[in-house]
C-alpha cells in the first residue's frame, strides 16, 4: 500500500525541509565533502555562495548528474552564469530530484476485495529548485555580496503539490591566499504553499485499512541555515598548488548532528584540492558529523568522506567525486560527474 503525507490547514516548521537543496552541486565540491562555501568563485558559486560569481572572467554553464538508492531517484543540476561587469555577475540555475514511474497500490483490491492488477498505476514524485542569482563587489577590497531568489516546486502524482518561495544571502572576502565566506540560507525563511487534492486523500485514506488520515497541513517552513567557512591556498614550484577549507554548517534547530541543543545544531566539513598544473586535481575532505542510533539504542558517531578527481583543459572542467566512502555515514552515498564549460568554447 502507498500512503503519503504532505505538510496544511496551518504552518509547520520543520528541522528538515526542502532537504533535496542541501544535497549539494558539482562533483568538485562535493569531493571536498562540501567544504567551498569560502572559496567558490565560478558558475557553481550560485548554489554555494553567490558572492564568488564576481570571480567570473567569462560565461560559463555547468551541467551534473547523480543517481541514487540503486539508481531509483535521479538528481540533476544545470547552471548558467555571466559576468556583467567589473564589478557584478548574475547567475541562473535549475535543480530536480525525482523519483519516477512509482506504484500506486491504493487500488489494488476492488469492491468485491478481488485483488485486480489492472488497477495499478504509476505517478511521479519530483522537487524542483529554480534560482537567481546576483552578486556584486563592496567598496571594501576583496569583500563581495551575493543575493539568491529561489522559487521552489514540489509535486507528488496528482495527490499534492506546493509553491515555495525563499531567500539566500553569502558574503565573501579574499585577502592574499586566505579566504573566508558566510552563506545564510533561507534568511526569509522558505515557505511552501501546499495544495492536497482531497478526493484523491479520500480515496487514498479510504484505501488503507482502519486508518483515517487526517488531511496534513498546507504550510511548510524551512528555517534559517547558517554556513561559514574559512580556507587558503598555497603555491609550490609554480606548478603545484593546495587549496584547504574548513567550514562550520549551523542550523537553528535541534537535529542529529554533532553538535545539538534544544535550539542549535552545527557540524563541521573539511576538504583539500591538491592541483597540478592547473590542469590535474585530487580531492578529499570529510563532512556530515552527526550522531547515529543503533537499535539497541547505542549512539556512535558517524561521518562522510568523500573523494574526488578533476580535469581541466582549455574552459572545460570534467570532474568525479565519490561520497560516502566506506559507507560510515547515514548519508546519500553515490558517485557523482559534472561538466563546466566556460564560454568561450561556444564562440
Amino acid at each position: 500500500m502507498m500512503c503519503f503525507c504532505a505538510t496544511v490547514v496551518s504552518q509547520t516548521v520543520r528541522s528538515y525541509s526542502n532537504e533535496f537543496l542541501n544535497i549539494g552541486v558539482d562533483a568538485a565540491a562535493l569531493g571536498m565533502s562540501n567544504a567551498v562555501v569560502a572559496g567558490t568563485q565560478d558558475v557553481n558559486a550560485g548554489y554555494w555562495n553567490p558572492a564568488g560569481l564576481t570571480q567570473l572572467e567569462d560565461n560559463q554553464i555547468s551541467l551534473m548528474h547523480a543517481s541514487y538508492f540503486a539508481n531509483i531517484a535521479n538528481y540533476d543540476y544545470i547552471a548558467f552564469a555571466k559576468p556583467l561587469d567589473d564589478l557584478s555577475a548574475m547567475g541562473l540555475s535549475i535543480i530536480r530530484f525525482g523519483v519516477d514511474d512509482i506504484l500506486n497500490t491504493t487500488q489494488l483490491i476492488d469492491e468485491q476485495g478481488n485483488i485486480d492488477y489492472n488497477r495499478i498505476s504509476l505517478f511521479s514524485t519530483a522537487d524542483y529548485a529554480v534560482t537567481f542569482s546576483y552578486a556584486r563587489a563592496l567598496p571594501l577590497d576583496g569583500l563581495n555580496l551575493g543575493v539568491n531568489a529561489k522559487v521552489v516546486r514540489r509535486v507528488i502524482g496528482d495527490f499534492a503539490n506546493s509553491w515555495g518561495f525563499g531567500l539566500d544571502v553569502g558574503l565573501q572576502w579574499k585577502k592574499n591566499n586566505w579566504d573566508f565566506g558566510v552563506m545564510a540560507r533561507d534568511i526569509s525563511t522558505t515557505v511552501n504553499a501546499w495544495s492536497i487534492d482531497e478526493e484523491e486523500f479520500a480515496t487514498i485514506s479510504a484505501a488503507v485499512e482502519g486508518q483515517n488520515q487526517e488531511v496534513p497541513e498546507t504550510r511548510e517552513i524551512t528555517i534559517p541555515k547558517l554556513q561559514m567557512g574559512l580556507g587558503r591556498k598555497w603555491i609550490f614550484s609554480y606548478d603545484y598548488s593546495l587549496r584547504a577549507e574548513i567550514d562550520l554548517n549551523v542550523r537553528f534547530t535541534q537535529t542529529n548532528d554533532f553538535f545539538s541543543s534544544s535550539s542549535l545544531s552545527a557540524t563541521p566539513a573539511v576538504g583539500f584540492e591538491f592541483g597540478y598544473a592547473e590542469l590535474v586535481y585530487v580531492r578529499g575532505g570529510v563532512g556530515n558529523f552527526q550522531e547515529l542510533t543503533s537499535l539497541d539504542n547505542s549512539s556512535t558517531i558517524g561521518f562522510q568522506p568523500n573523494i574526488g578527481v578533476g580535469f581541466e583543459y582549455k574552459g572545460i572542467h570534467v570532474d568525479y567525486a565519490l561520497t560516502d566512502i566506506g559507507d560510515q555515514s547515514a548519508a546519500i552515498y553515490s558517485n557523482v560527474f559534472s561538466v563546466t564549460l566556460d564560454w568561450g568554447l561556444f564562440r
